[in-house]
């Protein structure tokens, strides 16, 4: 009698659609390059996936993989497109020969506030012209997102205070709308890693960095630097956590509404969680010595001048190329606008 309930609950087992074993118990691997504690981690992966597993009542949990335990920045689209991890921070710029449209939101000028990016963003990714030009083509879908608050210019040695200054200076910055940024103003862009930063500044082979406030932190480069400028926004980077479309499609509905109900929540929870804890970084910093130098009216307007150009240079380029940059462009200044934000250097 015994055996026969077994193999009958067997049966029953196999017989089971996919996502009804999913939502029973489910496991996903999540991984990114981050170090442990970093402050994006906290305000939005952490809190996403606690979230996740109270809305399926315990049902889906994750093993998190941080500080490049699986793989480097750039190649966690391929780890997750893959399978060799679920879930991945797939940040556009590290891929873009593969996601070149998404940089749309790391352009210079286009908002001042991390939420105003992070809510265009959000849209665009998950329902316009990025949702089908880029994450579908990919084999990924959009959970995560936040579009950090304007980079700045970040210097060891001599601060900025006029277009002259930014001649010459090697800055890192993660490629593609940067170096467009870096070049309009006659600096040198050097292309890597968050992660690989801190040697290469600490051995004097860069002279600063293009780069958000709390990473300056989370990195340690705050006891590299020694000033920052203020007034005016260098462009922007996306951190995005994306799943294997394949692992989303086998998902059941219930665990599907529940992840995009909690994505949903995170997000607007996320940018003014990274707005706020920069306000507290910035008094930190200062203290500890780091000078932030608002840049002169005359030094913004020119430099302003000089970017206006950046966002049709970018578009243009990848329009040569098939790609819909010029669009992607419109739909993401006018969710801008409609989350009022104004473009100040296209």
């Amino acid at each position: 009698m015994k055996k026969n309930l077994v193999r009958a609950a067997a049966v029953l087992a196999l017989s089971l659609p996919v996502s009804t074993l999913q939502a029973q118990a489910l496991e996903l691997k999540v991984a990114d390059s981050f170090p442990a504690g970093h402050y994006l981690v906290r305000l939005m992966l952490k809190p996403w996936m606690d979230d996740v597993t109270r809305r399926t009542n315990g049902a889906v949990t994750f093993t998190y993989y941080p500080n490049q335990q699986i793989g480097k920045a750039a190649d966690m689209l391929r780890l997750t497109q893959s399978g060799v991890v679920d879930i991945g921070y797939i940040g556009p710029s590290y891929v873009s020969d593969k996601m070149p449209l998404s940089e749309v939101a790391q352009l210079p000028g286009a908002f001042a506030t991390s939420c105003q990016g992070t809510l265009a963003y959000w849209k665009i990714a998950r329902e316009g012209i990025l949702a089908k030009q880029e994450y579908a083509p990919n084999k990924i879908k959009l959970l995560l997102a936040v579009v950090l608050p304007p980079y700045q210019v970040w210097t060891v040695k001599s601060k900025v205070e006029t277009t002259k200054d930014m001649q010459g200076l090697k800055l890192r910055t993660t490629g593609g709308a940067q170096d467009l940024t870096l070049r309009a103003l006659s600096a040198v862009p050097v292309r890597m890693a968050a992660p690989d930063a801190y040697e290469s500044l600490s051995r004097g082979t860069m002279d600063g960095l293009l780069f958000p406030l709390d990473s300056v932190v989370s990195y340690g480069l705050d006891k590299l630097v020694k000033h920052a400028t203020e007034g005016v926004s260098f462009g922007s980077f996306i951190v995005a956590y994306s799943i294997n479309q394949s692992v989303w499609d086998k998902l059941s509905d219930d665990v599907k509404k529940a992840m995009n109900e909690a994505s949903e929540a995170i997000s607007p929870q996320a940018c003014a969680g990274v707005e706020k804890e920069g306000e507290v970084t910035k008094k930190q910093m200062q203290d500890e010595g780091i000078s932030f130098d608002p840049l002169p009216e005359a030094t913004r307007t020119e430099i302003k001048d000089k970017l206006k150009g950046v966002g049709k240079e970018w578009a243009s380029g990848l329009d040569s190329r098939g790609k819909q940059a010029s669009a992607a462009l419109k739909e993401f200044d006018d969710l801008l606008t409609a989350g009022g934000a104004k473009q100040s250097a296209r």
